[in-house]
């Protein structure tokens, strides 16, 4: 019997193809909303993911997280064809931020339903508001064990009440 030994690039190969046509699939639902993926938008997906991964010194198996923000965000009122890709990277790198940020104490899925409900509704399509407000917001409050949808006037207060006590 023959050993075949297998190249972790040839399985980095066939992960990032299986990836690619994954993401294109998601395009049959995004065409409802007038955007869609090219084939090297896909890929430099793919490419952005495992940067980040390396980035934050983590591990995945799988590309579904691509997959579930791309979902999750493709009928956005504020994601257009022509910030559509440039977006879906911008989260794809927030959320891996964010997960390590927030010492995983949330899910993978509650994280992107929090992402898209802030992008949606808190920060109006804005990325900057989204990842520097909200989600560092959120990542602090977890580290500390506050409620993660709390407001952070309402944790200073609750801080300058406590000084108030003591004095």
């Amino acid at each position: 019997m023959n050993n075949l030994l297998i190249s972790p690039s040839f399985i980095n190969n066939i992960s990032s193809k299986a990836a690619v046509e994954q993401i294109l699939q998601i395009n049959e639902r995004s065409l409802l909303f007038g955007i869609y993926l090219t084939d090297r938008d896909a890929l430099e997906l793919v490419e952005t993911r495992s940067q980040a991964l390396r980035d934050f010194g983590r591990i995945e198996i799988g590309s579904a997280t691509i997959a579930k923000i791309i979902e999750m965000f493709c009928d956005s009122r504020y994601i257009f064809q022509a910030n559509y890709a440039e977006t879906i990277h911008e989260l794809l790198e927030t959320f891996y931020y964010i997960k390590n940020e927030s010492l995983d104490l949330i899910s993978d899925d509650e994280l992107i339903e929090i992402m898209k409900d802030y992008f949606e509704n808190r920060c109006q399509g804005s990325i900057e508001l989204l990842q520097h407000r909200e989600l560092e917001h959120l990542g602090r409050n977890l580290r500390f064990g506050l409620p993660y949808d709390s407001n952070m006037e309402d944790i200073n207060m609750d801080m300058d009440e406590e000084e108030d006590d003591e004095e």
